[in-house]
């Protein structure tokens, strides 16, 4: 990726959600989000083909509708927020599979624990805001094993149901800023 025609964009937090969902007892599902998170991409070209994406959320800032349940997942069971504050993201490469469908592959950073994950993006487009602002908009999606990141707490019920799935959702919807 040449620098000199390297194209810098900003995440938009005001129009941009991070969200995440697991199962719960196996009949229904929990949506969590993160408030406060940052983003970039650096493009060399107008249709994004091998960008470098980067990635964090600030763990403390994990909300699911449920004080308790944040502070739990906050707590050692889960993400540990006090040794390991935040969860990051590097990205390998992003592919173009089809007009405005991407594969995104990279690093996933949480407690410590890098995998390597492989996300789906589509791309909504480029414009141009009523501010003269040039925005770009996605929607990644992915599903990653809780386990894989030392996520392990678990509990069962009377009745042998899992509390927690291992496998979690990812759902981001993530507009970027034109530097």
């Amino acid at each position: 990726m040449s620098t000199d025609t390297l194209t810098k964009w900003t995440i938009d937090t005001a129009h941009s959600e991070i969200t995440f969902k697991v199962k719960h007892l196996v009949i229904s599902t929990v949506t969590g989000k993160f408030k406060d998170f940052d983003a970039s991409i650096e493009s060399d070209n107008e249709d994004f083909e091998n960008a470098k994406i980067s990635f964090e959320a600030n763990i403390d800032s994990i909300e699911t509708g449920n004080e308790d349940r944040d502070n739990h997942l906050k707590s050692e069971d889960f993400f540990n927020a006090i040794e390991y504050p935040k969860m990051t993201f590097e990205s390998a490469s992003f592919k173009r599979t089809g007009e405005r469908e991407y594969k995104l592959i990279g690093d996933l950073t949480i407690r410590n624990n890098i995998r390597q994950v492989e996300l789906d993006a589509e791309y909504g487009g480029t414009v141009v805001d009523p501010y003269g602002n040039t925005k770009a908009g996605f929607d990644v999606t992915g599903k990653i094993n809780r386990k894989d990141f030392g996520l392990t707490w678990s509990a069962v019920t009377e009745a042998g149901s899992v509390v927690v799935s291992d496998e979690v959702k990812l759902n981001l919807n993530v507009q970027f800023t034109k530097n």
